[in-house]
């Protein structure tokens, strides 16, 4: 319902075997959205089965709670759980060699860079939880020092698109917890949860950006979702 916790945890992963070495990414396939000429597309089949199993066992291990650590929502926008970790394995340089040829190579005349930030904010969306319209904040890169004690801001590099990487589906039981994309004229285009999917569109305070919810989960299965920040030089 609002409101910020001080020292709410961001922790550090290190050596956890995520990435799936037999899973074979030629089945990706790209579907761009219509949402006012906006950037606003998913890719399907971007991690294998055995992969988002091991992100949502590795995030209930470092464990869920209703604090978002330094990001403050005004009350009632954010009704889900949070957990927010930065990965120093394989796994993000592998996510991003696989998607690197669906991503824009410029956006407002900036170049990608050859990273996603390390810093992953997870989501679990139990029964009622909702994440009502809102545009998703930029950010810059964050990664782990040499000693993988703290957390470093790499500044030169600057977040313009979220990527929504879906853990699970309705294939696995959620009822509800679709995401839905808003166009100025009030219509919208609703994306399903599914597993491997990975949803991206604009975020920041531009015009650009795509204003969205995600919506109630209303089943007794837990939607689990990771937002990745996609970077450009500045």
């Amino acid at each position: 319902m609002g409101g910020w916790i001080p020292d709410t945890p961001v922790y550090a992963v290190q050596d956890v075997p995520i990435v799936d070495a037999g899973y074979n990414p030629e089945g990706m396939v790209k579907t761009v959205l219509d949402v006012d000429d906006k950037i606003a597309f998913y890719v399907d089949n971007v991690i294998s089965e055995t992969e988002a199993n091991t992100l949502i066992a590795l995030t209930e291990r470092l464990g869920y709670n209703s604090a978002a650590p330094g990001i403050q929502t005004p009350p009632g926008m954010r009704m889900n759980k949070s957990v927010h970790w930065l990965d120093d394995s394989e796994f993000l340089s592998v996510l991003f060699q696989r998607l690197q040829p669906f991503l824009p190579a410029q956006l407002d005349g900036q170049a990608l860079a050859s990273m996603f930030s390390q810093r992953i904010n997870m989501y679990k969306y139990d029964c009622n939880d909702v994440f009502n319209r809102h545009i998703d904040g930029d950010w810059p890169a964050y990664h782990l020092d040499e000693k993988s004690q703290r957390m470093v801001e790499q500044r030169n590099i600057w977040s313009k698109l979220t990527m929504l990487l879906y853990l699970n589906g309705h294939e696995d039981g959620i009822e509800g917890g679709q995401t839905r994309l808003y166009r100025a004229d009030k219509t919208s285009v609703i994306v399903n949860p599914q597993k491997g999917r990975a949803l991206f569109f604009r975020h920041g305070h531009g015009v650009d950006s795509v204003l969205h919810e995600g919506v109630t989960v209303t089943g007794t299965t837990s939607k689990y979702v990771a937002r990745i920040n996609v970077m450009y030089h500045l």
